[in-house]
Formats: structure tokens, C-alpha cells, sequence
């Protein structure tokens, strides 16, 4: 019973991961709308500073959207394993990136394409082969796990760490190197994972009837939360505001998810009841995904399309039949061009000799 009662939850899970996606995806291309008609209206832009979007009901639902996506989010971890909920986030960008494709004429790549089915690909595998976490129904039982000593090392280190990149590392090097900023998001961001964990139990008991506000786990990691959520935006904004965000979100999606995973790993020790195929193929996805979502950043401003595939080829092998023939008469006409050029530098300079010009010396 408890078997088909896992089962069940992890379903439901999956489904709310998948539904997050979706509408987080989906409401970055309605708020793009919204702002593309304010825009053909001719009302100051937001960044102008303009506040015009607030009467654009396009960016309200797009807003909706998006608050739903994190609603589904946040259940989601009091369903099935964070290691499974945390990597299919990246779903959202490849939604973002597929309708974009389709509402507002964003073309998408060969490359682009290409990361879009690998993200799907991996994602497949890492809901294939996911761990089954151990169960944990009850804040009792979460209070047992965060207080084992693995977790309280784990976490120790992590606001020690934090606490150094943020007092130290931050002021001296935080402009000029992204890791920095990004590494305090996502360390900062397998705590905060665990506290919604522990609030969506809190919440399944509240539900269920449980005096649940008594309980002083709920506060804490209510507290924590909301420590933990201010310190990530606030970070994340200043990574987003100096650096490119093609880079920046690749980067902290790999970074986050790494840190989500080790945090899951030692907190629930569901990696201790995986056999080692399980185990392979949650990295494997997960690796499969980074792959991606690299391709899908790294490469979005390369116009390069299948079209584009033959011309490379012929190119290709035109340089490959006769490179020594193009490297002779390149240096030929290099050569050429470097006499020619020195002849009418001389003829210049013999004029301005001529007419008694100083600029010739």
C-alpha cells in the first residue's frame, strides 16, 4: 500500500513539475507581447522607466502565469524527490524558447534545436531512472533528518562558504568574475530547496488536520526561507545586471541543480537505495540536459540552419581537396597585392617630393 502510495505522489509530482514548466515558459512570451504592444502604441517602455504595462492585460496574465508556475513548483517538492523536480526547471527555458519560436518570430537555430531535444532527451531519463527518497510524511521526521550530523556539516559549510563570498570574495572580484555571484545563488539555493520541502510536508499535515502552526520547525524554516529567497534575487539580479544572460543562466542552472542534488543526496540519502544503473542514468541525464541548455545559449545569435548545411560541406571539402593550391595562390596574390601597394605608396611619396610636401617625410 505504501508502495502504490509513493507511486502515486510521484505521479502527482512529476505532473506539477511538468505544469510549472510550462507556465513559467509560457508567461515570459506573454509578458513579451504585452510589452511588444505597449511598444507599437508608443507608451514609455519599462526600461525607460515607464509603468504603462500595469493597464496591459497581457502582462497581468503573463504575471498569473507565472505565479501559477511557481505555485505548481512549490507542491511539486512535497510530491517527488528534489532531484527530480529541481533539474526538469530547465524545461521552462526550452517552453520559453519553443513558443517564442512560434509568437514572436524569434527564430531558433539549428543549434537551438538541437539543445531543445537534448533537454527533452535527458529530461526523459532523469524521470526514468529518479530516485525514490525515503519517505518523510511528517515535520517529526524532517526534524530528524536536519538535525543529522551530514546535513548540519553540509549546511555548516554552505553559510560558512556563502559567508566568505559575500564579506570577502564579493567586493573584490564579484564585477568582474560571474562565478562569484552565481555560486552564492545556488549554494544559497540548496537550503532554501530544503526548506520549501519541509513547508510542503508542513502544508500535506496542515491539510490533514495537524496542529502544524505549534510546531517550531514550521517557523524556522518559514524564516529561512524567506532568508534564503532574498539573499538568491538579490544576487541573481546583480550577476543578471553586469553580465549577459545567455551566459549567466546556463551557468546557474548547472551550478544550482549540482548543489540541489548534493543537498537531496545527503539530507534524504536516496542515493543509498539506487542500484548503480539508476545512478548512471540520473547523471546521465542530467549531463545530457547541461549539454542543452549549452547549446541552446551558447549558440543563439549563430544564423546557421539546416539550409546552411550543404554550403559548410562544399566549403569543406573544397578546402579539404585543394588547400595547398589555395594557400599558393593566396600567398601569390597576397604577395601581389603587397607590390601594388608599395608601387603606389612610392608614386605618392615621389609626387609629394614633387610639389614640395612635408607630410611625404
Amino acid at each position: 500500500m505504501s508502495q502504490t502510495r509513493g507511486r502515486y505522489d510521484f505521479c502527482i509530482g512529476l505532473v506539477l513539475a511538468m505544469s510549472s514548466s510550462i507556465f513559467i515558459g509560457g508567461s515570459f512570451i506573454l509578458k513579451k507581447k504585452g510589452l511588444l504592444r505597449l511598444a507599437r502604441k508608443g507608451s514609455m517602455r519599462a526600461g525607460q522607466g515607464g509603468h504603462a504595462y500595469l493597464k496591459e492585460w497581457l502582462w497581468w496574465a503573463g504575471l498569473l502565469s507565472m505565479g501559477a508556475g511557481e505555485v505548481a513548483n512549490f507542491a511539486a517538492y512535497a510530491f517527488a524527490p528534489a532531484t527530480l523536480v529541481t533539474p526538469l526547471g530547465a524545461l521552462s527555458v526550452l517552453v520559453s524558447a519553443i513558443l517564442s519560436s512560434f509568437f514572436l518570430n524569434e527564430k531558433l537555430n539549428l543549434h537551438g534545436k538541437i539543445g531543445c531535444l537534448l533537454s527533452i532527451l535527458g529530461s526523459t531519463v532523469m524521470v526514468i531512472h529518479a530516485p525514490q527518497e525515503e519517505e518523510v510524511e511528517t515535520l517529526d521526521e524532517m526534524s530528524h533528518k536536519l538535525g543529522d550530523p551530514g546535513f548540519v556539516v553540509f549546511a555548516t559549510l554552505v553559510v560558512i562558504v556563502s559567508l566568505i563570498l559575500i564579506c570577502v570574495v564579493g567586493p573584490r572580484h564579484g564585477q568582474t568574475n560571474i562565478l562569484v555571484y552565481i555560486t552564492i545563488c545556488s549554494v544559497i539555493g540548496a537550503l532554501s530547496v530544503s526548506c520549501v520541502k519541509g513547508l510542503g510536508i508542513a502544508i500535506k499535515e496542515l491539510f490533514a488536520g495537524k496542529p502544524v502552526l505549534k510546531h517550531p520547525l514550521s517557523w524556522i524554516l518559514l524564516l529561512s526561507l524567506t532568508v534564503c529567497v532574498s539573499t538568491q534575487i538579490n544576487y541573481l539580479n546583480r550577476a543578471l545586471d553586469i553580465f549577459n544572460t545567455s551566459i549567466v543562466t546556463p551557468i546557474y542552472y548547472v551550478i544550482f541543480t549540482t548543489s540541489v542534488l548534493t543537498c537531496s543526496a545527503i539530507l534524504f540519502k536516496e542515493w543509498q537505495h539506487m542500484a548503480a544503473d539508476d545512478i548512471i542514468g540520473t547523471f546521465s541525464g542530467f549531463l545530457t540536459i547541461i549539454m542543452g541548455i549549452f547549446l541552446l545559449h551558447a549558440f543563439k545569435d549563430v544564423n546557421f540552419t539546416l539550409a546552411n548545411l550543404p554550403l559548410s560541406l562544399r566549403k569543406d571539402d573544397r578546402a579539404a581537396n585543394g588547400t595547398l593550391l589555395s594557400t599558393y595562390d593566396s600567398f601569390n596574390d597576397d604577395e601581389e597585392s603587397s607590390a601594388c601597394l608599395g608601387e603606389m605608396q612610392s608614386t605618392e611619396n615621389l609626387s609629394a617630393r614633387r610639389n614640395g610636401s612635408l607630410s611625404a617625410f
